[in-house]
């Protein structure tokens, strides 16, 4: 407790004494390598407009900016990971609005711009409904990976459309092999990798407002179209045939190890439905693109939805507003600011007007190619539910189902745990 007391008091002295020395005060939650790769953007604002910038990263930013902004000494931009904890702040009056004509610049010119819109606008103190926070560097998680040797050894396709992955599915194990690799634990987090694709399939058997519905409980998680998105979850994997290890390992494996068995000689499975950061599981010296490659995880051609993408990503926010903080924002709106970070990596981008040639990995250009692809972006629902649900019953109540549970059981018992926290 002494520790974490001490840390924070030491961030926030050093954003209070940067605040004297510096034109431009930014907190946010990397250190570490990202927080290099994020001051490499910061040094071309420096250059263009002059101006000098601190950023302050933590490993504790949700609950360090919180701190700040009651204590009067908040930075002047802070990068929230979490829309619901940046919704909180302007609720109570601790964010400024973005300036004018921001949120139709966004729809002009992010792909899916009225998603990126929807996603920064919050209800402020004032009652009324502004564009608070600017969506930049974004993560993709619907996507499948795959050994290219294996499908090309199978004579395997890839799919366009969730019609054929199914049909992939079956030709698979027809063929006396296993499609699929899942697995759901993570220590006290176990369960999560369950909900994204309950929420990628959520966005491919309903509407986007559905979708809306359902982070807010405007419709409830026993819903009959919640309960079908579980139940395309268990189409997969809770088929013995379908699953590595078979459908009762699914709860146990742990996420990290859960992609290994593409990588078997014979492979134990040939698909892994997984986010972006996946890689990081490989067997060391895999190359992306060759020894390992991803595709879209496809959307019904049946159900005319288009082209949904479930990610999540930063929003940057004015926390203590100034002139600065607002020509900073301005900033963000240039290619300069996003191409700065693609030349890096670990950074993807629904801006229509980047020159994608300049990705230093061919493996980010391919996943943003995917983003501007979409026709709807969706953020992680279960980073926008209430920390007791989203964090809590939604990913036991998943591990529950993989285990054989029925889907209106569980969901049932999900709402009921949400029910509570009102």
């Amino acid at each position: 407790m002494k520790k974490t007391l001490y840390s924070g008091a030491a961030t926030l002295a050093l954003v209070a004494g940067a605040a004297q020395a510096q034109d431009l005060t930014i907190a946010g939650p990397w250190i570490g390598a990202d927080q290099e790769m994020v001051e490499q953007v910061l040094a071309v604002f420096e250059e263009q407009s002059g101006l000098d910038v601190a950023y302050v990263g933590s490993d504790s930013f949700e609950q360090q900016i919180v701190i700040d902004a009651e204590a009067g000494s908040a930075p002047n931009i802070a990068v929230f990971p979490q829309p619901g904890l940046a919704a909180d702040m302007a609720r109570r009056g601790f964010l400024t609005p973005l300036s004018e004509g921001t949120d139709e610049w966004l729809k002009e010119n992010y792909a899916a711009g009225e998603s990126w819109t929807a996603l920064g606008t919050y209800t402020g103190k004032d009652g009324a409904d502004h564009l608070y926070a600017f969506p930049y560097k974004i993560d993709v998680k619907s996507l499948v990976w795959y050994v290219p040797e294996n499908f090309e050894d199978a004579g395997y396709e890839i799919p366009e459309t969730m019609e054929e992955l199914k049909v992939l599915t079956d030709q698979i194990v027809a063929d006396g092999e296993t499609p699929w690799c899942i697995g759901l634990g993570s220590g006290a987090a176990t369960g999560w990798p369950a909900t994204d694709w309950v929420e990628d399939l959520m966005l491919r058997t309903q509407t986007p407002d559905v979708y809306d519905g359902w982070v807010t409980n405007e419709v409830k998680f026993d819903d009959p179209r919640v309960i079908e998105a579980i139940e395309e979850f268990g189409w997969f994997a809770r088929n013995d045939a379908y699953v590595s290890g078979g459908s009762g390992s699914v709860a146990s494996t742990d996420f990290r190890d859960s992609p290994k068995g593409l990588f078997a000689s014979p492979p134990q499975c040939y698909m892994h439905h997984m986010a972006s950061f996946i890689p990081a599981f490989f067997p060391e010296d895999t190359m992306l693109g060759e020894d390992a490659d991803f595709f879209y995880f496809p959307a019904y051609e049946s159900k005319d939805l288009g082209q949904p993408v479930l990610g999540a990503g930063t929003l940057w926010a004015i926390t203590n507003d100034s002139p600065e903080a607002h020509q900073f924002m301005e900033f963000l709106k240039t290619t300069d600011a996003h191409e700065a970070w693609m030349k890096q990596k670990g950074f993807l981008t629904p801006y229509k007007a980047v020159d994608t040639s300049v990705f230093s990995d061919p493996t980010l250009k391919k996943m943003n190619d995917i983003l501007l692809g979409a026709t709807t972006f969706r953020f992680d629902a279960s980073d926008l539910m209430p920390g007791g649900v989203g964090a809590g019953s939604f990913w036991t109540g998943m591990v529950d189902y993989a285990g054989g549970e029925p889907a209106a059981d569980v969901a049932k018992s999900i709402q009921d745990s949400w029910d509570a926290l009102k």
